[in-house]
């Protein structure tokens, strides 16, 4: 027995929400496009090269670098600070 959903996943709906996909495409991108200003502004600041926002789960959790030759500076002693 499948289940019955109130709103079915239809061609016609798939074309309508189409465009968003779109929108939400150019969206993230300009984004990550401000995410790397930041970190280059960071990089600059303290001289640490690969210097990095580190999210996780799609959420901002702190400040790091990928070679891991600094400790993360979590989000919450950031925002205590």
């Amino acid at each position: 027995m499948s289940k019955q959903y109130k709103y079915p996943k239809t061609k016609k709906l798939i074309k309508q929400l189409k465009p968003f996909l779109l929108t939400y495409k150019l969206v993230e991108e300009q984004y990550w496009k401000e995410i790397c200003k930041i970190e280059k502004a960071i990089q600059e600041l303290t001289g640490i090269p690969d210097i990095e926002l580190f999210f996780c789960d799609n959420e901002f959790a702190g400040i790091g670098n990928g070679e891991r030759t600094m400790e993360l500076i979590h989000r919450e002693e950031l925002e205590n600070a």
